[in-house]
């Protein structure tokens, strides 16, 4: 048993399955589609958490029992397959993570957005 341990150990990282790539090329270049790629007109839909935990729809302002309703309300009369979560920096963790499991209740997958911090 030990033997077949060691042999194991020795041949395991010799195993790795890989694709050779070289260090400088390019990588596929794609377009980016104009809804966000989503199906063909149909934009993902934009929810953000302010600092007080208001939650607003696109720019309209709903409260948490309805976020779950209006989500599927607008999937189902065509609206978005997919919501962008946007929290504002002074938002409680706690806020935002709520808004994510009612969209998940809702069904739809969701992208959180952020920005990346200045490194200057």
């Amino acid at each position: 048993m030990a033997v077949l341990l060691i042999i194991f150990m020795v041949a395991a990282p010799r195993m790795t399955v890989g694709v050779d790539i070289e260090a400088n090329a390019a990588l596929p270049q794609v377009k980016q589609p104009a809804n966000g790629g989503g199906a063909p007109g149909r934009a993902p839909l934009n929810i953000t958490v302010d600092a007080d935990g208001k939650i607003f729809l696109q720019n309209a302002e709903i409260g948490f029992e309805e976020v779950v309703s209006k989500l599927i309300a607008l999937r189902e009369n065509g609206g978005g397959i997919q919501v962008m979560v946007r929290g504002d920096n002074r938002a409680s963790y706690g806020a935002v993570a709520k808004v994510l499991v009612r969209i998940k209740e809702a069904g739809l997958p969701v992208i959180v957005v952020i920005d990346p911090l200045d490194q200057s």
